[in-house]
């Protein structure tokens, strides 16, 4: 069996339990906690605004509640944002973005629900900090030490390895294309050079560099998409429209390359779940380490991540993409071209020089922020800390 079968073996595997088993399992599971939380997505959405302005004090020498949300926050806003989007737009026309909308309302209150169990089950840890995530409520809130083992090493790979590998193939094709002179593997370098020192400094360090690095590359971003949105203004309803029409299979031209209203709806909810991360299991382990006065203020600061994930800086890229029609023609430019859409969009409307290289910023400073989370440094601790007795936190 040589290499081109195995690789052909892994896609058509992966396409099944992506496209279908686990984002389905993962709407249906969002769909039941929306319900059971009676909407808290909508209800208590103002609380989530007001929970962030006292959210950076309080901590008494931990990790603050702000502090937890940059760092889910660096994890959620990446590559997913900019190469995800188009991938969606161009594979399933512009009702895909809808459709993203729909996936992060009900992943909203599965954040919510995952966070708030990484604030009862997390556990103190051998530097006074918090450590939480589903590993920890698997052992602590289930019972299974040996499940929690299996999820922190499944999490350890998955994160660790595969996922950054994408953010820094993505960062290396965008810079590649503005400095044709640079070649991939000197990005790679270059990016680990930058977060290896945040990244072995700890968890107080990263959440010191997310705290500020994550929040400015998330709001420079959109303002970004604001900018062209405002000189293209006119062009908005004509735009808006396209998506609701290619959401709903209104319209045969907006079809994508798959065509019709399936193609729209399953590249809306697969990158949907890609680019917000809600119910994969990362972000909780940011949220465990959360030094809070009641387990639900960070659950309700963490479900807003969402929101600013999916539809603020998401809707930006797509807004970016669709407003600029020589940009944007479904189905054209193989899979390696995905993450390059954005970038003409920016230079198409941002005069000057600072077009690609804004957007090139933008791909850089996401999987920056991304690689420096500490994920796998929280799940390779609750490995290690797993087989010991069960012992919940409780309240901090």
């Amino acid at each position: 069996m040589n290499l081109a079968s195995i690789e052909s073996l892994l896609n058509v595997v992966d396409d099944f339990f992506y496209t279908y088993l686990l984002a389905a399992l993962l709407i249906l599971v969002g769909i039941y906690l929306t319900a059971r939380t009676h909407l808290v997505q909508l209800r208590h959405f103002g609380t989530m605004v007001n929970s962030l302005s006292g959210s950076r004090s309080g901590a008494q020498g931990g990790i603050s509640s702000f502090q937890a949300f940059a760092v889910g926050l660096a994890a959620r806003v990446g590559i997913g944002n900019i190469a995800g989007v188009a991938l969606a737009v161009v594979a399933g026309g512009p009702g895909a973005l809808f459709w993203m909308w729909v996936v992060a309302l009900i992943g909203m209150a599965t954040s919510f629900v995952e966070s708030t169990l990484a604030q009862i089950f997390k556990e103190r840890g051998r530097d006074f900090t918090f450590r939480g995530g589903p590993a920890y409520y698997i052992k602590n809130g289930l019972g299974s030490a040996l499940w929690g083992r299996l999820f922190a090493a499944m999490c350890i790979v998955s994160v660790g390895v595969t996922v950054v590998m994408v953010q820094t193939n993505s960062l290396a094709e965008v810079i590649t294309a503005t400095v044709p002179s640079v070649s991939g593997w000197m990005v790679g370098v270059f990016l680990v050079l930058l977060t290896a020192p945040v990244v072995l400094g700890g968890v107080r360090l990263v959440a010191r560099v997310a705290e500020w690095l994550a929040p400015i590359m998330a709001l420079a971003y959109v303002l970004m998409a604001v900018v062209v949105i405002i000189l293209n203004v006119g062009r908005l309803p004509e735009v808006l429209r396209s998506v609701f029409e290619g959401a709903f299979g209104l319209n045969q031209a907006l079809f994508g390359t798959a065509g019709g209203i399936l193609a729209a709806l399953l590249n809306g909810v697969r990158r949907g779940l890609f680019s917000n991360e809600a119910g994969l299991g990362t972000v909780p382990n940011a949220a465990g380490t959360a030094t809070v006065a009641h387990p639900v203020r960070q659950g309700l600061i963490q479900s807003f991540g969402v929101f600013v994930d999916t539809i603020l800086v998401c809707t930006a890229t797509g807004l970016l993409i669709l407003l600029t029609t020589e940009t944007y023609r479904p189905g054209d430019g193989p899979w390696s071209e995905r993450s390059l859409l954005s970038r003409p969009s920016s230079s198409t409307w941002v005069p000057g020089p600072p077009g690609p290289w804004w957007c090139s910023s933008s791909s850089w400073s996401s999987p920056r922020c991304w690689a420096a989370t500490p994920t796998r440094r929280s799940t390779s601790t609750s490995w290690a800390e797993s087989a010991g007795p069960s012992r919940s936190s409780g309240f901090s």
